[in-house]
């Protein structure tokens, strides 16, 4: 059975992005500016995760 722990989401709100985490166990959020540099790279950081901790893709 999974328990989620985490929620995270990418928003793009006037023009900036941010990072917005829950934390579901403690009821708490925050909140990030993420730079479009690093945006436009996440696809690529995220597979690089992946493949690092020996995981396929959900």
């Amino acid at each position: 059975m999974e328990t989620m722990l985490y929620a995270a989401e990418l928003v793009r709100e006037d023009g900036v992005y941010k990072l917005v985490v829950k934390d579901v166990v403690r009821d708490t959020v925050q909140v990030t500016p993420v730079p479009e540099s690093m945006v436009a790279r996440l696809p690529t950081f995220l597979s690089v995760l992946s493949s690092k901790l020996g995981r396929g893709r959900r």
